[in-house]
């Protein structure tokens, strides 16, 4: 009994730090491009404004997908880390990552992601999404120690 007690507080401590790096992220996520996701989906809900109920799934796509791919790169760091420095450490590494990947994303397309998500190209958001969340998983595999 005593031996499950040790695994259910390392799942605790890691579940403190994990959560608020994912909720970092999110807001990092969110500070580092010129729309407002959490603007958008808002208006979206509220309306019936097709154009902004577009922008809103464009933007949830978007978000969604980043916060994904963080939480997959979590996964493994997770499960990789040798201590919590460590899995911090990949947690960072993750979210600064899935901002570059979005910016290289933007720099290499021949339209503007920047101007289209919130102009409801949902369908840019949703590359963007998956561009993230493939990003996730080539971060998580390349996680070792």
């Amino acid at each position: 009994m005593l031996g499950q007690l040790d695994y259910v507080l390392n799942f605790l401590v890691y579940l403190a730090v994990t959560i608020p790096i994912l909720a970092v992220g999110i807001f990092v996520f969110t500070i580092t491009t010129p729309y407002k996701e959490f603007d958008l989906i808002k208006q979206g809900a509220q309306t019936d404004d097709p154009k902004k109920v577009a922008a809103a799934k464009a933007a949830s796509h978007d978000l969604g997908g980043k916060i994904i791919g963080l939480a997959i790169v979590l996964a493994s760091a997770v499960y990789h880390s040798v201590n919590l420095w460590d899995l911090v450490i990949w947690g960072i590494v993750g979210m600064v990552f899935q901002v570059i990947i979005f910016y290289l994303f933007e720099w290499v397309t021949p339209f503007k992601v920047v101007s289209e998500i919130p102009n409801g190209n949902v369908s840019v958001g949703i590359f963007a999404s998956r561009l993230s969340i493939a990003a996730g998983l080539l971060m998580a595999a390349l996680i070792s120690y």
